[in-house]
């Protein structure tokens, strides 16, 4: 079980923001031109959450702490039920 501080967490969480904003925007043919705009926010979040957390350059601690996030949200601070 990989164990998170909360700015890593929020790193995690920011970076996956990020990830399904992206999705939404570039699967969306009327909102694809419009990507550049539309992810401003949530990319400028995700920088200062991994600057913040010490996760900048560091992608494997980031994919690991991801995929935990994604694999058991509820597990990853060591809460079940």
């Amino acid at each position: 079980m990989t164990t998170f501080t909360a700015s890593e967490r929020a790193a995690a969480q920011a970076y996956l923001r990020l990830l399904e904003s992206t999705q939404a925007v570039l699967t969306d043919p009327q909102l694809a031109p419009y990507a550049g705009v539309m992810l401003t926010h949530p990319m400028a979040e995700a920088d200062e959450a991994l600057r913040a957390a010490g996760l900048s350059g560091n992608e494997d601690r980031l994919l690991r702490l991801v995929s935990s996030l994604r694999v058991s949200p509820a597990t990853a601070w060591g809460r079940t039920g």
